[in-house]
């Protein structure tokens, strides 16, 4: 089967400001050799053997095309698909990659979100994929850390307290993995919406349809770099350790 990967990078990343007014948010400095947050990402899904890289870009899309190019010099083949003028959304972001044939080929597809730094073990989830023969493979997290106290109340007063619990929660990373199957029911999801988005419109409707969605659990590091306090609280070496093998 072909496997390629797509990344979304088209957001002006709203929640990076003021980094974003001069940064495209994929494009980020991230660890002691101040690499590209997108760079780490494409090396992992080049060192997890996927060959075939589409950017699904959007705003300050010259920046992000004049650094990575054709993708030689990080292992990959890459091409570019700018999102439409005038609309958002990242399902509509897949299907204009579709229609203007930056994607093609394919008989599954990864999404990776790109304000997402992992570890992920990109060929465990195609493999798992596959073998389940599933319409789309979600990828969790098994446990999510609340960035808030948490109180418990009963009869008028609080009961118990905890500071920013960690929750036995399945939440998504950030990523899936979806077959050729279900690119009809990715059009209709971005059919009457002004901003479809996958996780919103197009993953529901595939589990309505009655098609296998799939849990891939993703085990070790992964890290949210999507607002700018996350951004400022990340670990040069926590990166550093987590992610020296795409070295």
């Amino acid at each position: 089967m072909v496997t390629k990967a797509a990344v979304l990078c088209g957001g002006e990343g709203t929640r990076l400001r003021p980094l974003s007014n001069y940064f495209q948010k994929t494009m980020i400095p991230i660890g002691s050799k101040r690499r590209p947050l997108l760079e780490y990402i494409v090396r992992l899904i080049g060192y997890n053997g996927i060959s075939d890289v589409t950017l699904l870009t959007g705003y300050r899309s010259d920046d992000i095309e004049q650094y990575f190019g054709d993708g030689k010099s990080f292992g990959v083949n890459i091409n570019y698909s700018r999102d439409p003028e005038g609309r958002r959304g990242t399902a509509l972001s897949l299907v204009g990659a579709l229609d203007g044939g930056a994607l093609h080929g394919f008989d599954n597809l990864v999404v990776y979100y790109g304000d997402v730094l992992s570890a992920m073990d990109i060929m465990g989830l195609v493999s798992q994929h596959e073998r389940r023969r599933s319409a789309v493979t979600l990828v969790l997290s098994k446990d999510y850390k609340v960035p808030f106290g948490v109180a418990k109340v009963e009869d008028g007063r609080v009961a118990s307290f905890s500071e920013k619990p960690t929750l036995p929660l399945n939440v998504t990373i950030g990523a899936l993995m979806f077959s050729k199957e279900c690119i009809p029911i990715l059009r209709e999801a971005c059919s009457g919406k002004d901003a479809p988005d996958i996780m919103t419109d197009f993953v529901p409707r595939v589990v309505d349809r009655g098609l296998l969605v799939s849990p891939f659990y993703l085990e070790g590091f992964w890290y949210d770099v999507g607002t700018t306090e996350a951004y400022e609280k990340l670990d040069n070496g926590l990166v550093e350790k987590n992610l020296k093998f795409l070295d």
